[in-house]
C-alpha cells in the first residue's frame, strides 16, 4: 500500500508513565493487587469446589465469573508490572494479538456472567418456592455456555478486523496494554468501518446485558416493595449489593471505553479507565461477594478447622 514504509513487526507499549520517580510505587501497587487478586480468585474458586454447601447456581456463577476475572487480569497486569520492573516495553505482533484476544473474550464473558447472575438474583427474590425449578444444572450450564461461546466469538470478530488492517506508521501503542482502540488507531489502512462495527457490536453486547440485568432489578425491587419482613428486606437488599456494585464500576468503564469512536477518546483518560476493570474489578469481585457472605465465612471456617 505504501512503497516507503514497513509493516510493524512489534508494538511498543507506553504504559501508565514514563516518570522514573512513579515506577517502583506503581510496581508495589500493581504487583500487590495482582497478589491479592490471584489468592482472591482462586481461593474462592477452590473454597466452592471443595464445599458441598456451596455447589448452588449462585456459587456456580459467582465461580466462572471468578475464573474470568483471574484470566483477564493474568492476561494485562503481569505484563504491566513487568514493564514497571525492567521497562521492557515491546511486545510482539503475535503477543499482541494473544493479549488482545484472550482480554476481548473473557470481558464479553464477564459481561453475560453479570446478567445471568442478575437472573439468578431475580428467580431468587421473586420467585423462592419455583427456584430449584427455574434454575436447574441444565439452565445454568446452557447460560455459562452461552457466555463463553459468544465472549470466543466476540473476540475472534474484533481480533480479526483489527489484525486485518495494515500496521505501516507508528508502531507506539499510547496504553499499557493491546486494547482495540489503542491498537485499532495505529493503523494506516481507512479504519472507519472498523471503528463503526466496534462500537455497534459492543453497544449491543453491553446494552443487551444491561437491560437483562435493569429488568430483573426492576422484578427485585418491586418485590422487596411489597416483602413485611424486616428480615426478608434485609437478606434480598445484601443478596444484590455486591452484585449491583461490580455491575456500575464494570458498565460504567466499558461503556466509557468502547461506546465511542477511537477519535473522541483520550489515552490519557482512557488508561485511568482501563484499570479499574483490567486490575480494580478483578481484585474487588472476590471481596465484594464473599467476604459479607455468611455462607463462604462459614465454608472458609469448616475448611481451616479440617486442615488443622
Amino acid at each position: 500500500m505504501m512503497e516507503n514504509s514497513t509493516e510493524v513487526t512489534q508494538f511498543i507499549l507506553l504504559g501508565l508513565t514514563n516518570d522514573p520517580s512513579l515506577q517502583i510505587p506503581l510496581f508495589i501497587t500493581f504487583l500487590l493487587i495482582y497478589v491479592i487478586t490471584a489468592v482472591g480468585n482462586l481461593g474462592m474458586i477452590l473454597l466452592i469446589l471443595l464445599d458441598s454447601r456451596l455447589h448452588t447456581p449462585m456459587y456456580f456463577f459467582l465461580g466462572n465469573l471468578l475464573l474470568v476475572d483471574f484470566c483477564y487480569s493474568s492476561a494485562v497486569t503481569p505484563k504491566v508490572i513487568t514493564g514497571l520492573l525492567i521497562g521492557d516495553k515491546v511486545i510482539s505482533y503475535n503477543d499482541c494479538a494473544a493479549q488482545m484476544f484472550i482480554f476481548a473474550a473473557f470481558i464479553t464473558v464477564e459481561n453475560y456472567l453479570l446478567a445471568s447472575m442478575a437472573y439468578d438474583g431475580c428467580a431468587a427474590v421473586c420467585k423462592p418456592l419455583h427456584y430449584a425449578a427455574t434454575m436447574t444444572t441444565s439452565v445454568c450450564t446452557w447460560l455459562i455456555m452461552g457466555s463463553y461461546v459468544i465472549g470466543f466469538l466476540n473476540a475472534s470478530i474484533h481480533l480479526g478486523d483489527t489484525f486485518s488492517l495494515v500496521f505501516c506508521k507508528s508502531n507506539v501503542v499510547h496504553h499499557f496494554f493491546c486494547d482495540i482502540p489503542a491498537v485499532m488507531i495505529l493503523s494506516c489502512s481507512d479504519r472507519h468501518v472498523s471503528e463503526l462495527a466496534l462500537v455497534y457490536i459492543v453497544s449491543f453486547h453491553i446494552f443487551f446485558a444491561f437491560i437483562v440485568i435493569w429488568i430483573s432489578y426492576i422484578f427485585i425491587f418491586a418485590t422487596i416493595l411489597k416483602m413485611h419482613s424486616a428480615l426478608g428486606h434485609h437478606k434480598a437488599i445484601s443478596t444484590c449489593v455486591s452484585h449491583f456494585t461490580a455491575v456500575s464500576i464494570f458498565y460504567g468503564t466499558s461503556i466509557f471505553m468502547y461506546v465511542q469512536p477511537s477519535s473522541s477518546h483520550s489515552m490519557d483518560t482512557d488508561k485511568i479507565a482501563s484499570v479499574f476493570y483490567t486490575m480494580i474489578i478483578p481484585m474487588l469481585n472476590p471481596l465484594v461477594y464473599s467476604l459479607r457472605n455468611k455462607d463462604v465465612k462459614s465454608a472458609f471456617t469448616k475448611i481451616v478447622l479440617e486442615a488443622k
